[in-house]
């Protein structure tokens, strides 16, 4: 009888492609893959352990699961991620819900730790974070139209407030070879838009014994047939003209780029260890909007770094002002121990940083509303992505719309609109942020 391993994923995209990997893996061993614990034999949790929000979720989910096993519907929980391999001591001692472990170094020993698991002994895999194994089958899933492709894991940066390189290890690009290689599997199986991911995808190829770039990864991409090209984590310093050449020029990289800057604040940024200053944060939006005039920028921001004062805080929402970038996640300072930041003087209290996130909300969502108007009356390409049964009529995506993190279009269509379809979508309103339309026939 072939056991049934249930997976539940938290945390990032990064995160999921590892949870499809193990799902491929169980699935090769002859297992019953699902995502339902209700029944499993074992339940593999993959957890995000980035800050305590994510801390917090993937504890929930252990109690919960614990639960599940209290009333005999689950036999074994197995958590694998960034929370393992951060605090397995504390895992150990207070969360006895747990019967078996994986680092970030081990996903690929889940089917070991299952068997262990089923013949009753221990499973603890902590393997080494900086040579792990990223070129395996997945199973993927997520819709059939969209997958994600990452191409490098771990980071080498430094940034003073992030512990991403101590729980995934140095930089290290996969090659070019297996990245196409899985590229074309994914082409092959229908998926229309690729999103590229990494913590870091401008890096790409400059670790490899023959080095690559990201822009000669992108024009071997670019041959495959997609419709997008979708990507995610740029980080400023190290965008080349070249790169800007590639992007602005192949017709199916879509002018949404996800910029991680932080702050604009030159004190902050160099608090933060991160390679820029304002004035070249202003010069390359400046340049990336002279090469593609429809561009989408989006960004992550950080308030309450400690020594950020008034005029830190004000400088910056001066600059989101100014530069009006269309997508802002922002979040609040979050000492995390073990990085250069939680130890740092000057410490922003909570409610005083929180407050602050709020304004940058606030500020940020008349930006959005300014960009919704300003699409009144053009039409769009929109990715189908089904039926919303809850709004009455269909919702998709344009290219200023990232999976999950993101608005939607909301449209009527007279016929059937299968999800994966692209279609033309004449915007005709906003509503809570989400764009509405119908279809342009």
């Amino acid at each position: 009888m072939p056991y049934q391993v249930a997976f539940v994923s938290l945390g990032c995209a990064k995160n999921l492609v590892n949870t499809e990997q193990m799902m491929a893996l169980c699935r090769e061993a002859g297992y019953l893959v699902t995502g339902d614990p209700d029944g499993a034999d074992v339940a593999v949790l993959n957890t995000c352990g980035f800050i305590e929000s994510a801390k917090s979720e993937a504890i929930d989910n252990i109690l919960e699961l614990g639960e599940l096993k209290k009333a005999g519907k689950l036999k074994k929980l197995l958590v694998a991620g960034c929370l393992t391999q951060r605090y397995p001591d504390d895992i150990r001692e207070e969360l006895p819900e747990v019967d078996g472990m994986l680092g970030t170094g081990s996903y690929t020993d889940v089917v070991q730790a299952v068997e262990e698991l089923m013949a009753g002994e221990k499973a603890e895999h902590f393997g080494n974070i900086h040579r792990t194994y990223e070129d395996g089958e997945r199973l993927v899933t997520t819709p059939p139209y969209t997958a994600y492709l990452k191409i490098a894991e771990g980071c080498s940066n430094g940034c003073a407030f992030c512990i991403i390189p101590k729980l995934r290890g140095k930089y290290r690009s996969r090659s070019m070879e297996a990245l196409l290689s899985e590229a074309r599997k994914l082409a092959d199986s229908g998926v229309k838009e690729l999103i590229v991911i990494a913590q870091d995808i401008t890096r790409y190829g400059l670790d490899l014994e023959e080095p690559s770039s990201l822009a000669q990864l992108l024009k071997e991409l670019c041959r495959l047939p997609f419709h997008w090209i979708r990507l995610h984590y740029l980080y400023p310093e190290v965008i080349t003209d070249e790169l800007i050449e590639v992007i602005s020029s192949q017709s199916k990289i879509l002018h949404y780029l996800d910029i991680p800057i932080q702050h604009c604040n030159d004190g902050i940024l160099k608090a933060m260890r991160r390679h820029n200053t304002k004035a070249e944060l202003e010069q390359l939006f400046a340049k990336l909007r002279k090469a593609m005039p429809d561009l989408v920028i989006r960004t992550s921001l950080i308030c309450g770094l400690p020594g950020e004062g008034e005029a830190e805080f004000e400088e910056l929402c001066d600059f989101l002002r100014e530069q009006k970038l269309q997508r802002v996640g922002v979040f609040q300072f979050s000492p995390e121990e073990g990085t250069l930041a939680a130890a740092m003087d000057n410490q922003v209290p909570g409610e005083i940083a929180a407050r602050r996130v709020e304004l940058v909300v606030d500020l940020q969502s008349r930006i959005m509303d300014e960009y919704n108007e300003q699409r009144l009356g053009t039409v769009m390409e929109v990715l189908c992505e089904g039926f919303d049964s809850s709004e009455g009529c269909y919702a998709g995506r344009t290219y200023a719309d990232s999976v999950d993190i993101d608005g939607r279009v909301l449209f009527t269509a007279a016929g059937l609109i299968p999800a994966g379809e692209f279609v033309k979508v004449r915007i005709t309103g906003v509503s809570d942020g989400d764009l509405t339309g119908e279809i342009e026939e």
